[in-house]
């Protein structure tokens, strides 16, 4: 029985994906906007502040291949967006290539400037899951469900540092940090083939849920590629692209992605190295863990 509503829960999120593309469009207008690290929606807007967001995704099928190691990183959040950002609380999946060519899935939330913290809690490829960050005064609460293995995540905690300026819907080239976090530098992206967001809405203030598009917020549609925009003081791109899909369903669904890329030579910089800087501090991996 568990197995059927499993499949039955994965055979709905994909059909509801491929009906949805086939529909209109978003119902507002949308902006773009190029990232070197982010790929997917951020709604936002001068004096709109989130107090709740939501998503279901499936957990992705990386394809790799033995050599360097890629990484891919599946959340929802708030916060983040803006260039004066200091914070952002985030909760998510990440699929990893490992150099010998093996995958691996791990589960992670994260409260920007502290690092990310692992969860315990198998994740398989295939597995539909639903993540929800919810900010009220101080208190920040972040649920993580794989509702294929019918496993639950949830974790309250108080931070005085906060930014709830968007939401955020995202497929991320993860980054490795030095040990303080003050330099980052974003590493290659796992090929993850294509995801979908789905049933995604969020919640100012004393409103009701709305969806990505809703007229109460801007949104910004962000491909991940070479050159573009730096969220959190991340520094560079390494292989690999990703591309969202028109907002459907009402602007509450879209799909990602993945295609390769190869970078463009690395200029010489004037500080010194990023390997050179990060020996300094020890290297973590930004969100997600431990690098492998």
């Amino acid at each position: 029985m568990l197995f059927s509503r499993s499949v039955m829960l994965r055979s709905i999120l994909v059909a509801t994906a491929l009906a949805l593309f086939a529909a209109p469009g978003a119902e507002a207008e949308t902006s773009t906007s190029t990232s070197t690290n982010w790929s997917g929606y951020v709604a936002h807007r001068s004096g709109v502040n989130f107090r709740h967001l939501s998503a279901l995704w499936t957990q992705p099928t990386a394809t790799c291949t033995a050599g360097d190691p890629t990484y891919s990183a599946v959340w929802v959040g708030l916060g983040g967006y803006s260039l004066k950002s200091q914070a952002l609380e985030q909760i998510g999946t990440e699929a990893d290539c490992t150099a010998s060519g093996s995958v691996v899935s791990t589960a992670w939330y994260e409260l920007v400037p502290a690092p990310s913290r692992g969860i315990r809690m198998t994740v398989h490829p295939g597995d539909v899951m639903h993540g929800m960050v919810t900010v009220v005064g101080h208190k920040v609460t972040l649920d993580l469900t794989d509702r294929t293995r019918h496993k639950s995540f949830s974790k309250t905690v108080t931070d005085s540092t906060l930014d709830v300026t968007s939401a955020d819907w995202i497929v991320e080239a993860p980054s490795e940090c030095n040990g303080n976090g003050t330099l980052c530098q974003a590493l290659p992206l796992a090929d993850f083939g294509s995801e979908t967001f789905a049933e995604a809405e969020a919640e100012t203030k004393n409103a009701v849920p709305s969806a990505i598009s809703s007229w109460r917020w801007d949104t910004t549609e962000i491909t991940l590629a070479p050159g573009g925009r730096e969220y959190a003081g991340y520094e560079t791109t390494g292989e690999g692209e990703s591309s969202p899909s028109i907002l459907a369903d009402s602007g509450s669904s879209f799909m990602l992605t993945y295609s390769a890329v190869t970078p463009p030579p690395v200029q010489e910089p004037e500080s010194p190295p990023y390997e050179a800087q990060r020996a300094l501090g020890g290297g973590r991996l930004q969100p997600g863990g431990t690098r492998r």
